[in-house]
């Protein structure tokens, strides 16, 4: 079996959600410990940004590409190629500003490729990246689980949809910001979720 963890906080240390990831991540791994875990940090490898300069790469053709729009291209390859080797996603995914944070918004846009991770046909558009797990590891200052106001897990569902991966399952660690009795109350009951779930 082969992970994937992406970590989308922005903090190098301290994440909460890498926390949370990191928690079931341990798990898979005691689970099967022949597995094999790859750790993407995004704030450690920050990612850049879809601008009309990658666009430009990713619509022109392989062979008529620049030195520069191929090195380009070849960072969302990479992205790709992990996704597809993996068996299981773990992603670390907090709150910010009731969405998910920039650096995850960039792997999602370097992931999502045409004919390659999707396509579209006749009946609509089609995911391609199937047969996979994906363990979202959310973290929240506040508490929004199952409220109108959350909206990362609507989005998240959506959008690894479209790619195909269909089977995401959720652990939460919430009321971060409430002091430290919640946040020792918040992992506790993920914990209880993680065995629950994995």
């Amino acid at each position: 079996m082969n992970i994937l963890q992406i970590n989308s906080s922005a903090k190098t240390q301290g994440s909460e959600s890498t926390r949370l990831a990191n928690l079931i991540a341990e798990r898979l791994l005691a689970q099967r410990p022949d597995a094999n875990r790859v750790v993407r940090d995004l704030a450690l490898q920050p990612l850049q940004t879809l601008d009309e300069a990658a666009l430009g790469a990713l619509f022109t053709p392989e062979a008529a590409r620049t030195p520069a729009q191929a090195a380009r291209v070849a960072i969302d390859d990479a992205l790709i190629a992990e996704v597809l080797a993996a068996d299981v996603l773990v992603l670390g995914v907090p709150m910010y500003n009731l969405g998910v944070p920039a650096q995850l918004k960039n792997w999602i846009d370097a992931i999502s490729r045409a004919r390659v991770t999707f396509r579209y046909t006749e009946n609509g558009p089609q995911g391609l990246l199937t047969g996979k797990t994906v363990y979202l590891a959310l973290t929240r200052g506040g508490r929004y689980r199952d409220t109108p106001m959350d909206t990362l897990v609507p989005y998240l569902r959506t959008v690894l949809g479209f790619l195909g991966m269909t089977d995401v399952r959720t652990v939460y660690a919430e009321g971060l910001a409430m002091g430290a009795e919640a946040i020792a109350n918040a992992f506790e009951q993920a914990e209880g979720e993680i065995a629950a779930l994995v």
